[in-house]
């Protein structure tokens, strides 16, 4: 992280008299500046977007989806000044930029909220929003504020019940009964990606566990193989992190579907592997505690074995989903006391059910090949369960090699294999054996001949599986979009009519909103209870769609907010969309841009839009900590957004920020300087004010240097812009500063004309950062447009060309000399003048030169001895 306290003075709170302009005596008083500049924009609306009108590129910058939970924080203080600058930079490079601004407003904390309180939802919602934007406003985001939109809206949730009709229309919203990840504290379900690592609540912090419930779900594992596959085309866009994290929570394995015979039970049992080319060391089969598998073989079992069962799953589901997968847990299980059928050796194998084994993975059974899988083997040990070697790990993979028999192993003639005196699986590659047709072969090799068997038996085939679950949408909450279905006595649905949408909320006055374990809607009988068109009565689906809904889409609704005859125009979704970049935090990497890139392959298949990804550019920026630690008010080290604005001013806010490192670093707050910002920013105000050349001079006659150090700038910043090297275009800026300073001071003073080019440049940059300042910089220097639109201009290729470098001399690793040369100095010519040099010659003495090494035009290595 760059420290900004090396380069930024901090003293004061604000500017001193000391940043007083010259000129006129004006004091450079941020307020004022702020006070007066907001109002113009409110009045000019300057950023609103005329998409029909504007014949200019486009660029659609989209900032994170913010919650109203109460007042900015940090946290948005540093995303939404990432996104701004972005969004400002294009504009500044000619493009009409799309820039909106919205609230993402339904959800738990509303609730709870207004529970804690007695009050409606919408009050402290809509409160909250308010205080937002009044924040949004002051800092200086340069936002479309026509196309505000709240997702609590009607006229927004309505277009959620659309697209969720849509989805079930084509079959990817469905109920089924099934065990959810429950939080106990919120008395409501959680997606599998709203489960912490340890376990917990990502929401209330409570360990989740599991309940069965009827919900809605949509089919996002249909979609599994492009949301994988399609990451490739995010590579060098997206942030590697991201896609490596999306990647592995879709998580495809790639192997067998293997039907296997359960005695006494009528169907097949499927069971997936990676391995197929194990099957013949399979030796018994595990099933999921929680799964129905389990519960049917259980019920048709002893009764012994049935309160057995009983008694092992209650204790089965005091554990997290993380516990049972722990690889160093101590394994427990019960036998079922049914056997399945190996299908390609007839073998008869125990079934047992044991924890390590999840219902949601594969169909919630594996076969158990104890020699090979490590989990499997440490759990034979444990109830005394056969294991046997089907792979040789001895044997390389390649060359004609003699098969390795049981009888080799007896007489030590190799290495003894037995995992079940190790204690270590033998999961490496090798060759088969044990394992009749695949004896000899390699691992891959087995495997496609396994699959060969398997498909000509009918007892298997090629499959592919997924760490990915479909996405559970219902939630038993108040605040929220309610499901757009009913529920007929007969137990069939049906889907309300898309003309008599939105289904609306009904008032939570005499609701009880109190969490438990039922949505509160389900006792709103005068809005619950309805009558279908043939007269039978009905009654509304009583929860609430995940509010991850509502984000999944949302970059879409901007372009046409307050069109109520669509939920998005396809066709301004062709001149805008995808969103060309995204800036929000890693949090969101899983949850929301994956929910995001599933709702937009949708919406592509059903013919609404002609691209199969949202954002095509990712931008992630890091926390504000506070000496070292995530800012809380228990810690007491807590920064309050408005407390800092109100201490430092926007500008200085937002300059902080940018200067502080590289947007997807943390940034210390301890370790930065606002106030060195503010005082920077004085200083280039100040400037502004002294220049006495006209708007019109010619720049050609004015000072060289100060002219060379602006245009490197200038052909320097595009490049370190669209990088998102942020901080060092303001530590240009701050070293320009100083030299326009140091011209107009020790040099031909404020009237040459190189002085105005030169803030004039620091005025179009820094309005990317401080937009205040930079306004009134430009309208202290005669122009009366907005700097926000004034365009970077080009650098003068003339002024780029070095008329000299300075190459270091080098003696033994230590610098003695500086010698200003040419830039195309030969090496011969460069080293000629390194041993020319007093000070060359001086620390070199009466030593012999044993090494000289040239890199022309820049250093020169002498290396000595004696």
């Amino acid at each position: 992280m760059t420290s900004q306290g090396s380069t930024v003075p901090d003293s004061a709170d604000r500017p001193s008299a000391d940043d007083a302009s010259a000129d006129d005596g004006e004091r450079y008083d941020i307020d004022r500046i702020q006070q007066k500049w907001l109002a113009r924009w409110e009045a000019e609306k300057p950023f609103e977007v005329d998409s029909a009108a504007s014949t200019k590129p486009r660029k659609y910058v989209l900032d994170m989806f913010p919650y109203p939970s109460g007042d900015l924080h940090m946290g948005h203080a540093e995303a939404f000044a990432y996104g701004d600058i972005v969004a400002r930079y294009w504009r500044q490079q000619g493009f009409n930029v799309l820039h909106p601004i919205g609230w993402d407003s339904f959800g738990l904390p509303a609730e709870n909220a207004a529970i804690k309180r007695g009050t409606d939802p919408r009050e402290w919602t809509y409160a909250n929003i308010a205080q937002q934007k009044s924040s949004f406003k002051l800092y200086g985001n340069s936002f479309d504020w026509s196309r505000e939109l709240h997702t609590s809206d009607p006229e927004y949730y309505k277009w959620n019940q659309w697209l969720f009709l849509k989805l079930y229309e084509k079959g990817l919203a469905y109920r089924k009964d099934s065990w959810v990840n429950w939080d106990p504290i919120d008395q409501t379900v959680l997606a599998n990606e709203q489960v912490l690592p340890d376990g917990t609540s990502e929401r209330s912090g409570a360990a989740v566990v599991k309940k069965k419930l009827t919900q809605w779900y949509f089919k996002i594992t249909d979609y599994a193989d492009r949301l994988l596959d399609d990451l490739n085309q995010l590579e060098g866009t997206w942030p590697s992190k991201v896609i490596a994290m999306q990647r592995n929570w879709i998580g495809r394995s790639i192997g067998a579907d293997v039907d296997f015979v359960i005695e006494g039970h009528d169907e097949k049992v499927t069971v997936f592997t990676t391995r197929p080319d194990t099957l013949f060391g399979a030796t018994f089969m595990v099933v999921a505690p929680d799964s129905e598998l389990a519960a049917e073989l259980a019920a048709g079992s002893t009764p012994e074995v049935q309160k057995a069962f009983a008694d092992y799953l209650a204790e089965v589901q005091k554990s997290t989903e993380v516990e049972r997968q722990d690889a160093g847990r101590a394994k427990t299980g019960i036998p079922l006391e049914r056997w399945a059928i190996n299908p390609v050796n007839g073998e008869r194998i125990p079934v047992w059910t044991a924890d390590y084994v999840l219902a949601d993975y594969g169909h919630g059974a594996v076969m158990a090949v104890p020699a090979h899988d490590q989990r499997d083997l440490d759990f034979a040990l444990i109830f005394g369960l056969p294991v046997k070697v089907v792979v040789d790990t001895n044997a390389p993979v390649t060359g004609a090699i003699p098969v390795i028999t049981p009888e080799m192993l007896e007489s030590q003639e190799v290495p003894a294999l037995d995992p079940a005196h190790t204690g270590v699986a033998l999961t490496g590659a090798g060759r088969m054996i044990n394992s009749g047709p695949l004896d000899g072969l390699s691992k891959q090799n087995a495997i496609t001949r396994v699959i060969e068997l398997l498909e000509a038996a009918g007892t298997g085939r090629a499959a592919k599986t997924y760490r990915l679950r479909d996405w559970l949408i219902s939630r038993q909450r108040y605040w929220g979009t309610p499901i757009p279905i009913l529920h007929a006595e007969d137990g069939s649905l049906h889907p309300v009519p898309e003309s008599e949408l939105p289904v609306r909320l009904p008032d939570s006055a005499g609701l009880d909103l109190k969490p438990k374990g039922q949505s509160p809607l389900g006792a709103a009988s005068d809005w619950v209870d309805v009558t279908l068109p043939d007269g039978t009565a009905a009654r509304r689906d009583p929860d609430t769609m995940d509010t991850f809904v509502d984000s999944s889409w949302y970059f879409l609704r901007f372009l046409n907010s307050n069109d109520d005859t669509m939920a998005f125009d396809p066709k301004l979704a062709e001149k805008w969309a995808p969103v060309d970049q995204y800036v929000g935090g890693v949090e969101h990497a899983i949850l929301h841009l994956l929910y995001a890139r599933f709702i937009t392959k949708v919406l592509f298949d059903l013919g609404y839009l002609s691209f199969t990804e949202p954002f095509s550019a990712v931008l992630n920026q890091g926390m504000v900590l506070m000496d070292g630690s995530k800012m809380s008010k228990s810690k007491g080290n807590l920064v309050e957004f408005a407390s800092e604005l109100a201490a430092h001013g926007a500008d200085a806010l937002r300059l902080t920020m940018a200067f502080a490192g590289p947007p997807e670093d943390d940034i210390d707050w301890a370790d930065v300087s606002p106030t060195g910002s503010a005082k920077f920013l004085a200083r280039a105000w100040r400037i502004s004010g002294e220049v006495s050349s006209a708007p019109e001079v010619d720049w050609k006659g004015g000072d060289a240097a100060l002219r060379r150090q602006t245009h490197r700038l200038l052909a320097d910043a595009p490049g370190l812009l669209e990088a998102f090297k942020f901080n060092v275009v303001v530590a240009r800026l701050m070293e320009l500063v100083n030299l326009i300073r140091k011209t107009i001071d020790a040099g031909p003073g404020a009237g040459d004309p190189a002085v105005r080019e030169a803030i004039e440049v620091v005025a179009v940059l820094l309005s990317l950062f401080s937009p205040y300042t930079a306004e009134d910089m430009w309208e202290r220097l005669g122009y009366t447009e907005s700097v926000a639109f004034a365009g970077l201009r080009k650098p003068d290729p003339t002024l780029l060309v070095e008329e000299s470098i300075t190459a270091i001399v080098q003696v033994d690793g230590k610098v003695r000399d500086r010698i200003e040369v040419a830039p195309t100095i030969s090496a011969d010519a460069l080293e000629k003048l390194a041993r020319a040099s007093d000070a060359v010659v001086r620390s070199i003495g009466d030593r012999e030169i044993v090494n000289v090494i040239v890199k022309a035009p820049r250093v020169v290595n002498i290396a000595t001895k004696g």
